[in-house]
């Protein structure tokens, strides 16, 4: 190429270093813009066609190259709906092209960015610091699940938030295996649970009583005859009383002692004595629940109790000979039954409502709301209706208190209508998962079937020793109206507008693109990328990485551009050196003509 060959090559040097001195200049002047993408300059040698003993270094170019795969510091912001990205992934954004009836007119095409600083505008729109707008999906509000698959531009009403009628209760909680109710005594049996007697008509209570038919007095009593009669027993004779499962076999015995395992019954003196014999034995091994049993005379007749013990029942069988006979008892079971034992009580009156609270334990309390959003406190109570100690199962029924201004003869609690019954072991037996409390009213306001949810293992009954409820959860699903109040974005890049009623709705779900060759998108004006050929179409994903109340600072790094400043003008002055050295050349060339 000779000297205008080197001369060529020089120039081409000093364009490609004026190119990354351009790059260089708009890196730095860019140091503090968000989401600043900085440009890195490559060069590309050109060598010209000759033998390989003949080549020689050629010109060279200059070329862009991206940084756009480059994350830039993520710094906290103040505003809640400013974001920054955590990855490769680009905000989806729309150009505003005009106004239509004061309504905004967008472009339709889509654009991407790494620019979050996002701010409501007049019209609800969020827009961004280079006036670009954020593309979204919108989320169904009665599933919270996101709506359709094709981003639109997300905007955002500030009108009322229309109030939503309760129609569902969470409701989980613990409730004690010993209930101590106001109306509890540890010294009285069944004092912990509702008496139905005291709020329905109920039959008389049946108690484990066995009661002979044969009247002794007069022809068996000493006290009335004068001197030992002939007892009704004899010699021998055995019968047995079974109290829950504690067996007690007696035998009558006048002298010589009794078979092994037997329980003597002294029968040498009257039948007072012969009776106080039986329950002195009764009472010694019959067990605890013999512990206050009786066998004594009444009206004359023989008559055996479980005395205070109200809870179990017994069974009478003769043995040798029919001494239950002589005195007029029937061998058989003789069971002890409760009257108030399942019969349910469904409402109760306001007169019987101070009686139910003193048999009743609180179960929490909570606001649920009217279509019209009208708020109504619903007061929770229960019952212990059964228990496993009386033989039963422990049973508990829950009411709702309708009425707090009820007269004598006005329903203020109502029963829900679900049993709750429970194993030795805690649980729910069968499990009730939810159940629905019909047309729900509470002083006058109705509300409607409402479901109430308690989930698998939601009710338990474990030992407390307070005696009291303990309340795990519970929640409703409606709320009154409410006035927008303002707009935040979250972690997981949902949308949502807070009320001032305290409920927030998601309204959106911001969309991030990814790109095959991100680095090989087109830039724009404001931090815009448009997808090219080379990079591929966009893939769109609402999987997160996005941080909110944050901005991602530029990639530019000074120091490193100085540095690369430094190198650039060095480089450009020993081009020079080369076009001053050549220019030299030829004037020598020149003057050789003189």
């Amino acid at each position: 190429m000779g000297i205008y060959g080197a001369l060529a090559t020089a120039v081409t040097g000093l364009r490609a270093q004026s190119f990354a001195l351009e790059n260089i200049s708009g890196n730095i002047a860019n140091s503090q813009t968000t989401g600043y993408k900085r440009i890195e300059t490559d060069f590309l040698d050109l060598i010209p066609d000759a033998p390989v003993s003949r080549q020689t270094p050629g010109a060279v170019i200059g070329s862009s190259r991206a940084t756009n795969t480059v994350g830039g510091d993520i710094k906290t912001a103040s505003s809640d709906t400013y974001m920054a990205l955590n990855g490769n992934g680009f905000f989806v954004v729309e150009q505003k092209i005009g106004q239509n009836d004061g309504n905004a007119v967008f472009g339709g095409t889509s654009y991407y960015t790494r620019r979050g600083d996002f701010d409501l505008d007049r019209e609800g729109y969020l827009v961004n610091g280079a006036g670009y707008y954020l593309k979204g999906l919108p989320i169904n509000q009665s599933t919270g699940n996101i709506s359709g698959s094709v981003p639109s531009v997300i905007q955002i009403s500030n009108s009322f938030l229309p109030a939503q009628l309760t129609t569902r209760v969470d409701y989980q909680l613990n409730l004690p295996q010993l209930p101590k109710t106001a109306a509890y005594d540890p010294n009285t049996v069944n004092s912990e649970l509702m008496n139905s007697a005291d709020f329905v008509a109920t039959a008389a209570d049946v108690t484990a009583t066995a009661t002979g038919t044969t009247a002794l007095v007069g022809a068996n009593d000493a006290d009335s005859a004068g001197g030992p009669p002939a007892g009704p027993f004899t010699d021998g004779d055995t019968f047995t009383i079974n109290i829950d499962g504690v067996a007690v076999t007696f035998e009558a015995e006048s002298a010589g002692g009794v078979a092994s395992g037997n329980i003597a019954f002294d029968i040498n003196g009257d039948i007072d004595t012969a009776l106080a014999s039986l329950q002195t034995g009764l009472q010694a091994n019959g067990g605890t629940a013999a512990a206050d049993a009786t066998v004594a005379l009444s009206g004359g007749n023989v008559r055996f109790t479980l005395g205070t013990n109200l809870t179990s029942s017994f069974t009478l069988t003769d043995g040798t000979g029919t001494p239950l006979a002589a005195v007029g008892v029937a061998a058989g079971d003789y069971t002890y039954t409760d009257s108030s034992i399942g019969v349910q009580v469904p409402t109760v009156t306001g007169a019987q409502s101070d009686l139910f609270v003193s048999e009743s334990i609180a179960g929490g309390a909570i606001t649920v709301y009217a279509s019209n959003g009208a708020p109504v406190n619903v007061q929770l109570r229960w019952a212990k209706v059964d228990s496993a100690a009386r033989g039963g199962t422990d049973t508990w029924r829950l009411y709702y208190l309708t009425n707090s201004e009820a007269g004598s003869a006005d329903i203020a609690w109502r029963d829900v209508g679900t049993n709750y019954s429970f194993a030795a072991n805690g649980a729910l037996t069968p499990n009730v998962v939810s159940t629905t409390v019909n047309n729900l009213t509470v002083n006058g306001v109705t509300i409607g079937n409402v479901n109430l949810q308690h989930n698998t293992g939601g009710v338990t009954q474990f030992a407390d020793a307070n005696g009291t409820s303990q309340v795990t959860a519970l929640s409703q699903n409606g709320y009154a109206a409410g006035e927008f109040v303002s707009v935040t974005i979250n972690d997981d890049g949902r949308v949502v507008a807070s009320y001032s009623n305290g409920q927030q709705v998601e309204l959106a779900q911001v969309v991030t693109a990814q790109f095959s060759a991100a680095n090989s998108l087109k830039r724009l004006d404001g931090g815009i990328f448009a997808a090219t050929s080379e990079s591929g179409e966009a893939i769109l994903d609402s999987g997160g990485g996005i941080v909110s109340a944050s901005l991602e600072s530029s990639n530019t790094d000074i120091s490193e551009e100085f540095t690369k400043l430094i190198v650039t003008q060095q480089a450009y002055a020993a081009g020079t050196r080369i076009v001053s050295t050549s220019d030299q050349m030829l004037q020598e060339a020149l003057n050789m003509l003189r």
